[in-house]
């Protein structure tokens, strides 16, 4: 299978795909990524990173833990990768309540979710990832759910038509989405919590990362850490991949991983020094040389380098215009100063 998006780390049944959800430094999840659930942390002193909310949660769930009602409906939204099913797992455990897993494309028909909703007991917290994908007649049901606790079913059709009203448990809905703008502004109101979670900083990622290699049982030191953060674009999945695949440069080299050996290994892995790989900078040389810096569309850059738009758009953009590199004008996209010191090309004048 030759394409250059593809890179082989230790045989091929472990070859990771760096055009989609497999490349290595993607925010996806994909089912490689299930060894990360054991280095979740259960408790929110554990919890490292998004520092204001976590303040602000431990008052909301000590207040209503001491009406014994309840927590008010949660929304957590942003990037994958950044901890919105941990946060989740961890609200559920302060409040000592029952968690119970599923998401929005799971739930096909109103019935699904009213079976869903009649099992829960009070207190449970009920976790919707991927929330934004919900059925338009499913979400409907949750409205009188979130807002009165209660199930309204309609029986029969026509003028014979006849309401009941199923009274429900007093539960908390977490929902979860990475397109919170794609979420209908009734269901958005009833989530009385909600939270932006923020990339992550690198002393954050630093401290995330030792905590992984102590329970991994991976010796590192501080400048191994600090390398491997530097190059984990603020995401914490990425940070543990990184992780576990350094760990094997640093075994075959009998080695702690320090910052030579992560650097050694990051080389080979094609991620740069600020966490791009080749995808990423074949997108921004081929804006910059192909197409003069841009505005260029986004149909344009998906046939230069080869990948689907909704790759292109959900997994790289965003990154690189969080680091600055792209700008999205009404013509297309635009390549910025900071790209082009990176490409090492020099910017036209007129720019």
């Amino acid at each position: 299978m030759n394409n250059k998006y593809i890179k082989s780390l230790g045989g091929e049944d472990e070859e990771e795909v760096l055009g989609n959800k497999g490349r290595i430094v993607s925010t996806e999840e994909t089912e490689k990524d299930a060894w990360q659930l054991s280095l979740r942390p259960q408790r929110l002193d554990d919890y490292i990173g998004q520092a204001a909310f976590k303040e602000n949660l431990k008052i909301y769930i000590s207040a209503a833990k001491s009406r014994k009602e309840p927590l008010d409906h949660v929304l957590l939204y942003g990037p994958p990768g950044l901890g919105k099913t941990t946060m989740a797992k961890i609200i559920a455990n302060e409040l000592g309540s029952q968690f119970k897993v599923t998401s929005g494309p799971a739930i096909g028909r109103p019935g699904e979710l009213a079976s869903i909703l009649t099992t829960l007991q009070d207190n449970d917290v009920l976790f919707i990832d991927e929330i934004h994908r919900l059925n338009r007649n499913v979400e409907e049901i949750l409205y009188s759910a979130m807002e009165d606790f209660a199930l309204d079913i309609v029986m029969g059709k026509g003028t014979g038509a006849s309401s009941i009203r199923i009274d429900l448990a007093h539960f908390t809905l977490i929902g979860a989405t990475t397109r919170a703008g794609s979420l209908s502004a009734p269901l958005r109101d009833r989530f009385l919590i909600t939270n932006h979670m923020q990339y992550y900083t690198k002393e954050e990622l630093k401290q995330i990362i030792i905590r992984a290699a102590h329970i991994l049982q991976i010796d590192i030191d501080d400048s191994g850490a600090e390398e491997i953060a530097r190059r984990s674009r603020g995401t914490p999945r990425i940070a543990n991949r990184l992780l576990k695949r350094i760990r094997d440069f640093a075994q075959v080299q009998q080695s702690a991983i320090t910052a030579d050996i992560a650097s050694l290994a990051l080389k080979a892995l094609h991620v740069d020094d600020i966490g791009l790989d080749e995808l990423d900078n074949e997108i921004l040389k081929a804006i910059i040389y192909k197409f003069g810096g841009g505005p260029v569309g986004i149909d344009t850059i998906s046939a230069a380098v080869s990948e689907e738009r909704a790759t292109i758009e959900d997994v790289c953009e965003p990154y690189l215009m969080q680091i600055g590199f792209l700008t999205r004008t009404p013509r297309g996209r635009m390549a910025t100063q900071a790209a082009y010191d990176h490409i090492g090309a020099v910017m036209p004048e007129n720019k």
